[in-house]
């Protein structure tokens, strides 16, 4: 639950500070190119604002799997947590060896 809180905590921090690199730079206006191409720059910010909205939802979904995974990965735990506690020892034994071969 403790782990919740802290991924909770990181992620809230990061969409304050992409909120704040926002608003320090609001979508830049067109470039050259596409000026002299004849390109409106309506339609270049239309275009950075369908970028931004599928951001907002590709890091909406990440958050949702992450939150999801940590949910079930504590239930599983709290389970079995013998299995867990064993599980950890023994890998903490193998890498403690193949550390120590080097």
């Amino acid at each position: 639950m403790a782990a919740d809180a802290v991924v909770s905590r990181e992620l809230k921090s990061l969409q304050e500070e992409l909120s704040a690199s926002r608003r320090e730079h609001p979508s830049s206006p067109a470039d050259p190119v596409s000026v002299s191409a004849g390109t409106a720059p309506q339609t270049r910010q239309l275009e950075d604002t369908a970028d931004e909205q599928q951001l907002h939802g590709t890091v909406g979904r990440f958050i949702e799997a992450i939150t999801e995974f940590l949910e079930e990965a504590e239930k599983n735990v709290s389970a079995h947590p013998a299995a867990h506690v064993i599980g950890g020892i023994v890998v903490g034994i193998l890498i403690g060896r193949l550390v120590g071969r080097r």
